[in-house]
């Protein structure tokens, strides 16, 4: 079956174009075989022209996951609890879901037993990542301004018993919160945890 051919390759996503240059057919037969594949569980849709083989979806890493995220809504960088987790700040864990700051609009899209979020940001607010291991993710101080950024709006659930605040630089928090509406939120956690 040609589809295993997918799995053959280095590419961890695929469009209708690279399925018409693997499987060496037209770009309209790539589309047919794409839908074909999709509904047969063969391959998984991630978004229009954005494909991965079922059999590398089930054995991503989490590099491979946060790189499919960033993919999944352009732009976009892994932020809130997902990010305070890669960098050990949290211990609340959340199973099978990857947060992203987006600045398009707020969405979530399931593949199979994973869950990716896209949390709106204002274009202001959308700053201070970085490129690591091939995805973008948000510095460990501005993962915490994000989550307390839409904590203070009611927009967001945020265990702060779990947070090691000693692994975070206050000041640089409070710069990134310095022209939100976020300042006083933050103070109050700083008192209630003696950051």
């Amino acid at each position: 079956m040609k589809v295993l051919e997918l799995n053959k390759t280095n590419k961890l996503t695929f469009s209708v174009d690279d399925l018409a240059s693997i499987l060496s057919i037209t770009k309209e037969s790539a589309k047919v075989s794409a839908n074909r594949y999709v509904k047969n569980n063969y391959l998984i849709r991630l978004k229009n022209n954005l494909y991965i083989p079922l059999d590398k979806f089930n054995g991503l890493t989490e590099t491979e996951l946060f790189k499919i995220a960033n993919l999944i809504q352009v732009p976009s960088y892994i932020s809130f609890t997902t990010a305070l987790c890669y960098y050990n700040i949290t211990s609340q864990q959340l199973q099978g879901i990857i947060e992203s700051a987006a600045i398009k609009r707020t969405k979530k899209i399931t593949a199979k037993n994973i869950r990716f979020d896209f949390i709106l940001l204002k274009k202001n607010f959308y700053n201070n990542f970085i490129f690591i291991k091939e995805f973008f993710i948000a510095t460990p101080e501005k993962a915490l301004a994000d989550v307390i950024y839409l904590s203070s709006m009611d927009r967001y659930q945020c265990d702060f018993e779990a947070i090691d605040f000693k692994k975070i630089d206050k000041e640089t928090v409070t710069k990134l919160l310095t022209n939100t509406k976020s300042k006083n939120y933050w103070n109050n956690l700083c008192k209630r945890y003696k950051i």
